[in-house]
């Protein structure tokens, strides 16, 4: 039997995060780049449309389509993150929304997933 694929969302507010789509998909992931500009506020939109397991905001501040997708769809976020490993924490301590400053990077992509599927295995 194999496992679900995690699906992750990503909006940027400039339209990019195709770096980070490349490391969610090197580590077996399904990355989904939200095209445009100001994709960051579609962000919970097209998590409940896709059924994503997480959803990654990058704006100045990460803040505000993490906090609109929490608004409209409840999601648990942690927004205003600069580093990988608060992207780990957050992921650990419960948090579907991600919101950081622009960081496009495969190793963000990459690691979130690993700490995702960490994450699952210990729920199992």
């Amino acid at each position: 039997m194999s496992e679900k694929q995690i699906i992750i969302v990503i909006g940027d507010r400039l339209g990019k995060g195709q770096n980070v789509a490349i490391g969610i998909e090197a580590a077996g992931g399904k990355a989904i780049v939200i095209p445009g500009m100001a994709a960051d506020m579609k962000l919970g939109d097209v998590m409940q449309r896709e059924q994503a397991d997480i959803g990654i905001s990058f704006c100045g501040s990460g803040g505000a389509g993490a906090i609109t997708a929490q608004n409209k769809y409840g999601y648990p976020i942690r927004y205003g993150m600069r580093s990988i490993e608060e992207g780990e924490t957050a992921i650990r301590e419960g948090c579907t929304v991600l919101g950081f400053g622009f960081m496009d990077k495969a190793e963000l992509g990459e690691r979130l997933v690993h700490a995702f599927i960490r994450k699952q295995g210990k729920e199992s």
